[in-house]
């Protein structure tokens, strides 16, 4: 039986791994070490919540919301479609992804420029998801937003209209994917949260499976 082609589409974990300015960097230390003597080799680690590709519970920014060992799974596990926008910075609207089909699956995972970046620099300006697509993904039966950008909002946003947006519509968020060696079209999607009592979101190792379409 062949093995079927599992695409990963996580960001790299290494001290050198691009935070959110002002948030814990990455820190990996060798406990143990088998060259030492020690009868295993055990590491350390010390990062946020929200390093790399990772998952946002809605209590990221609501403080009454489902923490991340609280969150349905499904969402994060299941058929998936790729799309590419080349918009640059700004709001993302419906008309933005009018040469889609958005109904072909409920997880959406939207490539961008911002996505070009290695994983050890920072974008200084993102497309992100206005309030508007939220709604109009929301009504088509979308229950998941991935994206390689670090963020549903601007950089510098005070507000976080497009997370906020996210929450109330019940659609689970994905941040910081790596989508470079993907191509548009449907997918398998597998991104599971780790089980982080009360946390605000969680590191996944998203992966990709292509789906064959009759």
């Amino acid at each position: 039986m062949d093995k079927p082609t599992i695409i990963d589409i996580s960001k790299k974990i290494s001290k050198y791994t691009a935070v959110w300015p002002g948030d814990t960097p990455v820190d990996i230390k060798s406990k143990m070490a088998i060259k030492s003597g020690d009868l295993v080799n055990l590491t350390t680690l010390r990062l946020s919540a929200h390093t790399a590709s990772h998952a946002d519970a809605p209590y990221h920014i609501v403080d009454q919301g489902k923490t991340i060992d609280e969150v349905d799974l499904f969402p994060y596990w299941g058929p998936a479609q790729v799309v590419t926008v080349n918009k640059e910075e700004g709001p993302l609207l419906p008309e933005d992804f009018k040469n889609y089909d958005l109904s072909l699956a409920p997880r959406l995972l939207v490539r961008t420029p911002a996505g070009q970046l290695a994983y050890d620099s920072f974008p200084d300006r993102i497309p992100h998801p206005s309030p508007a697509l939220s709604n109009f993904l929301h009504g088509i039966g979308i229950i998941l937003y991935g994206t390689d950008t670090p963020s549903m909002d601007a950089i510098d946003s005070q507000d976080l209209p497009g997370h906020q947006a996210m929450v109330k519509n019940q659609i689970a968020i994905l941040e910081g994917l790596d989508l470079r060696a993907t191509k548009d079209g449907l997918y398998e999607l597998a991104a599971l949260p780790l089980k982080i009592l009360g946390g605000d979101g969680s590191p996944v190792r998203a992966v990709l499976r292509r789906l064959k379409v009759s």
